[in-house]
């Protein structure tokens, strides 16, 4: 379930079917470093090593991977890594935004935690934030709030649906059981309906916060 943040700055083609190159400067993760990196943070992993290894593989395995192919392969990877589990019990908070590491170390996670692990796992990959959007919805059939991440080929286009409810890659016109609320990516905040930003991420704490922890554990995006 996701706890809806304030929106008051507090927290938040074609070329879709062609392989995307990895962000020039980025270089290759070393996933020992990480490691080495995650338990001087946190402690010993145990199992949460093999996670994180096999978190490794995925982006050395889809890294020529056409977009929709990669889209897959993420989604499926954390949807059987990350078991569900309330932040309450996961993080002993209400509301907590993971890193991927951490949530890989955990092996469980709140719909948010999916939904930024996805995130940032394509975009390592090498598709554009634009594309990508966090996205807060409401769940009609379990009247809850619940977190997405969306994936937009092209500005016209009708968005595809990653979900940690189903296993299927859907059309949002399909995911009729989720009501948009609004989204956000490092462009920006938006409204349903909506295809320009509407107000600065760089503005959302919760956001910048978790970028930082991204960058103290070693997995770094220029974003924010």
């Amino acid at each position: 379930m996701a706890t809806t943040p304030a929106l008051a700055g507090a927290c938040p083609g074609s070329a879709a079917c062609r392989p995307a190159r990895a962000k020039p400067g980025l270089g290759r993760l070393n996933f020992s470093l990480l490691i080495d990196t995650a338990e001087r943070r946190y402690g010993s992993l145990g199992d949460a090593r093999v996670r994180i290894r096999a978190w490794g593989t995925l982006f050395k395995d889809s890294a020529h991977l056409a977009e929709q192919d990669k889209l897959d392969s993420v989604n499926r990877f954390f949807n059987r890594q990350i078991r569900f589990a309330d932040n309450s019990r996961v993080w002993q908070q209400i509301d907590y935004w993971a890193t991927p590491i951490e949530s890989l170390i955990k092996g469980a996670g709140d719909c948010e935690d999916y939904a930024i692990a996805k995130y940032f796992s394509l975009r390592r990959l090498g598709i554009p934030s634009e594309k990508l959007r966090i996205t807060y919805v409401k769940a009609l059939k379990l009247n809850l709030a619940h977190m997405v991440l969306t994936y937009h080929p092209s500005p016209a286009a009708a968005p595809l649906v990653l979900d940690n409810l189903i296993n299927q890659i859907r059309p949002a016109s399909r995911r009729q059981d989720l009501l948009p609320v609004y989204a956000f990516n490092a462009e920006g905040l938006y409204w349903p309906g909506s295809r320009s930003k509407k107000s600065d991420s760089k503005k959302l704490s919760r956001w910048q916060d978790l970028l930082k922890k991204m960058r103290t554990e070693g997995f770094a995006i220029d974003e924010g």
